[in-house]
């Protein structure tokens, strides 16, 4: 595997001298205003192109204390709505993890250079799941959930951005840290949706429990099994669960948590489900699960309309990025390929070797974005892997 994992590695850094011959934009811009290819397989062959030609390059993060960036490991890192901010979770030397805001504005070709906002704030429980939530302004702040901790209880902890860096001058005040006890959270979700405002979600055992942050009002839904991943719909007042047993099923937020009639969807795979992602027409869902399915439902039919074979995973909580504007899926696998298909015909377009020999303490994190740094950004992959960032930039 390691060998296999060194050979892409060389194919990648010489990527452009390897490609299929007459393989390049303007042999196909000649073909298609020849009538050579049809509009449909241009952007197709369009679209491989630009994905076969993007290139790793090392990103270079800037800090107030750069003795922590060459100790502390990247854990996660996920991308805030406008791709312009990235929360990231660093585990410490030490031990326990730690939180920090690196600034996306900044990465411009060709230098790809970032600074990272850390604050005091240090946890030595572990992090099972995190996103972005919206309560004074999009994505005004974090949704943590935290594992219990000998006497210490689990919890779901809201921590403004503003505690690394203000933003949004005038309108956010520096925010205090808050906490809700929630014990054995596995998933949470933030809602945007009109039907649970200032809402979030979170999947326990056996249980889905809902808060009202503003009111501090709560409904619990009794589940046969712990609930692993979540997504509140955007326009549907429906929230989507994945559960261990290989159910996913619909939470009706319009039902009260009495009786039966608030369960609208079941869907089923045949392993633990990991990830849900809802599309935006909010007629299909794509899920994956601990078996190394990805799956596309058709959420009127509940039908598997289409499989995504390649990916690979066995126990890992392994996220989807589905990427609606490019027309790609982005899923990093257990043995630590980062792999990208065609959302439409489910071809397999690239296969990414980490920069770091496979482990499970070195699976990368990965956020792609149409937009990398805000509305004025190029398309592109960032990978955080180990100590280092880098990016895989449309070329």
């Amino acid at each position: 595997m390691e060998s296999k994992r060194l050979r892409l590695l060389q194919e990648e850094d010489r990527r452009k001298k390897i490609a299929r011959m007459g393989f390049n934009a303007s042999s196909m811009l000649r073909k298609s205003q020849l009538g050579f290819l049809n509009v449909t397989n241009y952007c197709h062959l369009a679209h491989e192109l630009r994905l076969s030609c993007m290139e790793r390059k090392k990103v270079q993060i800037r800090s107030m204390d750069p003795s922590a960036l060459a100790s502390d490991r990247f854990n996660l890192i996920l991308a805030d709505t406008n791709s312009d901010r990235l929360f990231t979770v660093n585990d410490v030397k030490v031990g326990g993890s730690k939180y920090g805001i690196i600034n996306l504005q900044s990465l411009k070709t060709p230098t790809l250079k970032v600074f990272m906002h850390e604050n005091l704030y240090f946890t030595n429980r572990k992090v099972n799941s995190v996103c972005w939530a919206s309560l004074n302004h999009l994505d005004s702040h974090i949704l943590l959930c935290l594992m219990g901790l000998a006497e210490t209880p689990g919890c779901a902890t809201l921590l403004p951005a503003s505690l690394f860096v203000n933003s949004h001058p005038g309108i956010d005040r520096p925010g205090m840290l808050c906490s809700f006890r929630i014990p054995g959270a596995w998933s949470c979700a933030w809602s945007l949706n009109i039907q649970a405002n200032n809402c979030f979600s979170t999947g326990l055992s056996r249980r889905v429990l809902l808060t009202n942050v503003v009111t501090g009002h709560r409904q619990s839904f009794g589940t046969n099994s712990d609930v692993l991943a979540q997504q509140f719909a955007l326009m549907a007042p429906l929230l989507f669960n994945g559960c261990r047993s290989g159910e996913i099923f619909a939470i009706d937020l319009r039902c009260g948590n009495q009786g039966k009639g608030w369960k609208a969807t079941r869907l089923f795979h045949d392993s633990a489900v990991t990830s849900v992602r809802i599309l935006q027409d909010e007629q299909y869902l794509m899920a994956s699960d601990m078996a190394g399915k990805i799956k596309l439902w058709d959420l009127r039919t509940t039908k598997c309309v289409r499989q995504y074979e390649g990916h690979v995973n066995e126990y890992a909580y392994l996220p989807l990025h589905v990427h609606e504007e490019e027309g790609i899926l982005v899923a990093v696998g257990q043995d630590c390929y980062t792999r990208i298909w065609s959302l439409h015909d489910a071809r397999l377009l690239r296969t990414i070797p980490s920069p770091y020999a496979a482990s499970k303490a070195d699976i990368p994190s990965v956020a792609f974005s149409s937009r990398l740094g805000g509305s004025r950004g190029a398309p592109g992959l960032l990978m955080a892997v180990g100590q280092d960032l880098y990016c895989y930039s449309y070329s």
